[in-house]
């Protein structure tokens, strides 16, 4: 019975959560599958078994309900798929085992990049979700220990901020060269035959490859219409950053055995050299690799040019008069920040103030967060002050006519004579959000507002 076809028997009552909601699954997987009360131990037991045993669905149902995410091409989301595994779970962890289990196709997504393109997402169902959740996290711990140490994308432990730290690390040493790789669609473009071999030199299990080649076979779903899909892993998966890893560590090891210094991180890889000479040799060499794997470097993106200037990761290597190396956000990644915060502090459009910073609020401590390792605090208190005047700018569009403007200024302490000098120029917004109320609408002010500072 194939995984579509046990979707449709679902009840009537499949789409209702009779318990709470982050109790479902796992109730269903401890009492009402027909799994043993008692398991034998992990030695014992095949990686698909370990996978799907009860302990192991528990910790992935936590990750994937934690995750979120929408429905894939059944409709069922989080709720709704917890419902339906109460009484299928137990039909799909024997076809699991098995090797009879078909995934069903991935629910094809655009996400609009900054250059007008689009990143393609592969959106499985949940349940194909979970099933890879399960998967990952037996494979991971077997796999990940026999990567590269230069390699730092969705791996246990590791992090973009590694990779740059990493970067800064080599230009400071006097490595000036990059040679920066980007690879051309990647994830559209990986060779399951190749992968599959690269991961049977890792893993030999062959419950394991046949459940991987089937995720890696299955469709994808784009205007209600399903098409099969030849090679590619897409993106939306949980095994699909662990598979990418598997394939380019080949490469990784082939820098590492001629001793170059370099950061990946997923399917972007900078290596550092000495020489413009020596960069070009490298470039020759990642050529060969990824002709090898079947993939294709991107040449608008990819070049061999100093560190000092190039992204990498959202963030730019600069040098000081006495040489030493320091970290910035990338002049790209600034300009997309400005873009956001405009598009959240423009015209309210019927929002409160409470409202535009609450959205505000979020979106400044995710990026505050990632940039954190930048070392340019003019830059910041320059971005602190240009966000204030954004929201000053804001506050007189929600008053917007002078009675008004003059009335709430009065409130908020100003005089008399700068609250009307600013009603009698109402309409020249963002002239009177620095010039005339900077002293009213304070810093103290936004930051009772809960608006945070990036300095």
């Amino acid at each position: 019975m194939s995984m579509s076809t046990v979707t449709h028997q679902m009840p009537a009552s499949a789409g209702r959560v009779a318990t709470r909601e982050g109790e479902a699954l796992p109730g269903a997987i401890s009492d009402e599958t027909g799994l043993p009360r008692q398991e034998p131990e992990g030695a014992g037991r095949n990686l698909l078994e370990q996978a799907f045993a009860r302990e192991n669905m528990q910790r992935a149902w936590k990750r994937v309900k934690a995750n979120k995410g929408t429905a894939g091409v059944d409709g069922l989301d989080i709720a709704q798929t917890a419902e339906h595994l109460r009484w299928a779970w137990s039909e799909l962890r024997q076809q699991l085992l098995s090797g009879s289990y078909q995934p069903q196709p991935v629910r094809r997504v655009g996400i609009p990049k900054p250059d007008g393109s689009e990143r393609e997402l592969g959106i499985p169902t949940v349940t194909d979700r979970l099933i890879q959740q399960a998967l990952l996290q037996v494979l991971q711990p077997l796999i990940d220990p026999t990567f590269s140490e230069h390699s730092y994308g969705f791996r246990p432990g590791r992090r973009a901020h590694d990779a740059v730290l990493a970067a800064q690390r080599y230009t400071q040493q006097g490595r000036h060269i990059v040679v920066d790789v980007d690879l051309s669609k990647f994830f559209d473009r990986v060779n399951h035959d190749i992968l599959v071999d690269r991961l049977k030199k890792r893993i030999n299990d062959p419950g394991v490859i046949r459940l991987v080649r089937a995720y890696l076979n299955a469709g994808i779903m784009a205007g209600g219409v399903a098409m099969d899909r030849h090679e590619g892993t897409p993106q939306g998966g949980p095994l699909s950053p662990l598979l990418a890893n598997v394939l380019l560590d080949e490469v990784d090891k082939e820098l590492e055995r001629r001793g170059h210094c370099f950061a990946r991180y997923a399917d972007d890889c900078n290596v550092y050299v000495r020489s413009h000479r020596a960069g070009e040799r490298v470039m020759r060499l990642l050529r060969r690799c990824y002709d090898k794997l079947h993939l294709v470097i991107n040449e608008s993106k990819s070049a061999v040019t100093s560190v000092f200037g190039r992204k990498f990761l959202g963030y730019a290597l600069w040098q000081t008069r006495n040489g030493d190396v320091r970290r910035a956000v990338s002049a790209k990644a600034l300009q997309a920040f400005k873009l956001r915060i405009r598009q959240l502090t423009r015209g309210s459009g019927g929002r409160s103030m409470a409202q535009v910073v609450e959205k505000l609020r979020s979106y400044l401590l995710g990026w505050k967060g990632y940039f954190r390792l930048a070392q340019t605090p003019r830059i910041w208190r320059s971005l602190d002050e240009w966000i204030r005047r954004r929201l000053r700018m804001l506050h007189l569009r929600h008053w917007r006519r002078g009675k008004t403007i003059h009335r709430e200024l009065v409130r908020l302490g100003a005089s008399s004579w700068i609250a009307e000098s600013v009603a009698a120029l109402s309409r020249r917004w963002w002239h009177n959000s620095r010039s005339a109320i900077h002293n009213v609408l304070t810093i103290a002010y936004f930051d009772r507002l809960g608006v945070p500072r990036l300095s």
